[in-house]
């Protein structure tokens, strides 16, 4: 059986490592992503789009490595790729080679829709199944506020003026622009600005495009930074010096692209190969002593001669090749289906078709962390695949599928009498406490959430999708690590400062607590009465005594006797304790799992929950002013924060 594929991966990874071994890298390529927009619409045959998507991929690859822009469109009919990649105008060729590299892993992201774009603070990718090349507005337009400082009004003048110099000065000048206005007042202070438009408009459009965005994006003032992410350009303004050096000559930077393009194709240049094999060497030495078994290049070889290995071909066999009617959910880290073993056995199947840095260490950390734990309340994995043209994780199959199917629905949730919510609730805590304390190596899931809750045939707790766990050595009291998660459900010292504990799945199931006795989604509420977050809700309601009013109407139709309702307030009072502020006040998994089942033991009161107001995300716990605007949909945008999907992954 042969490894998983991660070519593309290597390819990118390896010229990356040659350009900083030579020491021609010339500034920062910018590769954090701000935002990635999937399209609607499925592709409409796999086996011919994903061809075409690779093949224009690197008809655009060969030339951005002369010219920082490309355009390429392969195919006919309904599957026909048109891609777009452009650099920002200040970085260099081999700077805008990295950028490119890391948005084509990221894209992949929105398969199997058929169309997508990428924002990273370097370049902009963007794939459809017709031609956009002209588009210079659209509804996916928006913009990102920063989320550090709060700034004076003379900075806000000089940000308006250098942003509406950018605005004048691009559209004649292939849409590129960049500035530094001084803020008036102060001591090496200043305003800084970036403006691109898409090399496929002409002069007009590009002016329109600016000049919409721009107005947009000065909204966010007084905040300290602004992005505007629109279909035919992008702005930034900052009060941060992010633009690099001016370039000098081009045309040389773009030769000494090719020769080093060449060098890696070939690799005959026995110099360069010995100083990539150290490189790597070193490498991974070092990454294996920060990651230990977490390594995916690890797993790749083991799982060679492992048990949990599946054929491709048989896996294919029992999806009926991944027929649509197979299909149980979509989410950001793949689609899974149910699919039949020919003994019988009823699986759910993972499908991760493209492998990246990213989907490639979740893959192998998935089977990683799962393989090496057994509970009855967290999924069982069977086995995985990566000999075929993607990734594949094998599961035990719940007929009952995700607990947000239930408690989010009105007629479902007539199915789940308080018995069984607390059953569920319970379930789930077990399965944490097991995490938490009962492993070798204790884990953090990172991602509790109602769509991450499986339920089997008699409606018991299962957690799933270990793809973003994290396994916690016993001698630290924290990780630090980039934010990953979704919205609504992360802990605020997490979502602050990356530091991440088991107090973050505590915050986590303290929300799932209060949605499954609520029917309510955390941060999805249209009502004006209830626009809050459910923790501020429920917060506001226990403080007033009528915490009742919020129960799930199914739960009141059941004629609860008075028992029951105080046991149900018991628990909503647990949610608020496990959403406390401070991650010290929160209880631990065990404890607050003798909380529920011990229901002698008294309660403290609940402390005040974290967010002043969810709709801007203002944190309290620092005391800093810092926010997270809205989108124009509603939806809280961080860039760093993994946008996770109603469905399970």
């Amino acid at each position: 059986m042969k490894k998983c594929n991660l070519s593309a991966l290597s390819q990118n990874l390896l010229l990356l490592k040659i350009l900083l071994l030579l020491g021609m890298a010339a500034g920062d390529p910018r590769t954090k992503t701000v935002e990635i927009m999937c399209g609607n619409q499925p592709e409409h045959n796999t086996t011919v789009f994903v061809p075409n998507f690779v093949s224009t991929m690197e008809n655009i690859s060969e030339q951005m490595r002369t010219s920082g822009f490309g355009v390429a469109v392969t195919g006919s009919g309904p599957d026909t790729n048109y891609g777009l990649a452009q650099c920002y105008g200040d970085l260099s060729l081999l700077d805008c080679v990295l950028c490119y590299a890391e948005a084509r892993t990221v894209l992949p992201q929105c398969f199997p829709y058929n169309g997508g774009r990428i924002y990273l603070d370097g370049c902009f990718m963007r794939s459809e199944n017709y031609s956009f090349y002209e588009e210079f507005r659209g509804s996916e337009d928006r913009v990102v506020c920063g989320n550090t400082t709060r700034k004076s009004s003379a900075f806000g003048e000089s940000a308006r003026e250098v942003v509406r110099r950018a605005v004048e000065s691009a559209p004649s000048k292939r849409g590129y622009a960049r500035g530094e206005v001084s803020v008036s007042g102060t001591a090496n202070q200043s305003a800084y600005v970036l403006a691109d438009c898409w090399r496929t408009l002409d002069e007009s459009s590009c002016r329109r495009c600016l000049e919409n965005a721009s107005a947009s994006m000065l909204g966010c003032l007084p905040w300290s930074e602004g992005r505007a992410l629109y279909t035919g350009c992008f702005m930034r303004y900052s009060d941060t010096d992010f633009l690099n050096k001016e370039m000098g000559n081009g045309s040389s930077r773009g030769t000494i692209i090719v020769i080093v393009v060449s060098i890696i194709s070939s690799l005959v240049v026995l110099v360069v190969g010995a100083a990539i094999g150290f490189y790597i060497w070193k490498n991974r030495y070092i990454q294996k002593k920060r990651r230990g078994t977490n390594d995916a290049e690890k797993w790749a070889k083991t799982l060679n001669d492992s048990s949990l290995n599946f054929k491709y071909s048989t896996i294919e066999k029992a999806t009926g090749s991944f027929d649509i009617v197979n299909k149980l959910g979509q989410g950001g880290f793949g689609t899974v289906y149910k699919g039949v073993l020919a003994d019988g056995r009823e699986i759910a199947v993972k499908r991760l078709f493209f492998n990246n840095r990213h989907r490639a260490a979740d893959f192998y950390n998935e089977i990683n962390i799962i393989s090496s734990v057994e509970h009855k309340n967290l999924v069982r994995l069977l086995g995985c695949s990566c000999a075929g043209p993607e990734s594949l994780l094998v599961y035990e199959y719940l007929p009952n599928r995700s607990l947000d199917r239930f408690i989010f629905d009105q007629e479902r949730a007539k199915t789940l009498n308080w018995e069984r919510r607390y059953e569920i609730i319970v379930g789930t805590a077990e399965g944490l406490v097991y995490l938490h304390d009962n492993s070798t190596t204790r884990i953090i899931h990172r991602d509790i959430k109602a769509s991450n809750i499986l339920l089997d045939s008699r409606l018991r707790a299962k957690i799933a999708d270990f793809g973003l766990a994290r396994s916690f050595e016993e001698d630290k009291s924290h990780i630090s690590t980039a934010i990953a998660g979704t919205l609504g459900y992360m802990a605020p010292e997490y979502l602050a400062h990356g530091q991440l504990t088991e107090k973050a799945d505590v915050y986590s199931f303290g929300v799932l607590i209060l949605e499954i006795i609520t029917g309510r989604q955390n941060n999805r509420s249209t009502s004006a009465e209830y626009s809050d977050g459910i923790v501020i809700i429920t917060w506001k309601y226990f403080q007033a005594g009528t915490v009742e009013e919020l129960y799930d109407p199914n739960l009141m139709l059941q004629n609860l006797h008075d028992n029951f309702k105080d046991e149900i307030f018991r628990v909503v009072q647990i949610g608020l304790l496990c959403t406390q502020e401070s991650p010290s006040l929160r209880p631990t998994m065990s404890k607050a799992l003798q909380m529920l089942t011990k229901k002698e033991l008294d309660l403290p009161p609940p402390a005040n929950p974290p967010f002043i107001d969810e709709k801007t995300m203002e944190l309290n716990d620092n005391g800093d002013d810092q926010c997270y605007p809205l989108n124009a949909d509603g939806a809280s945008s961080v860039a760093s924060v993994s946008h996770s999907s109603f469905y399970p992954r």
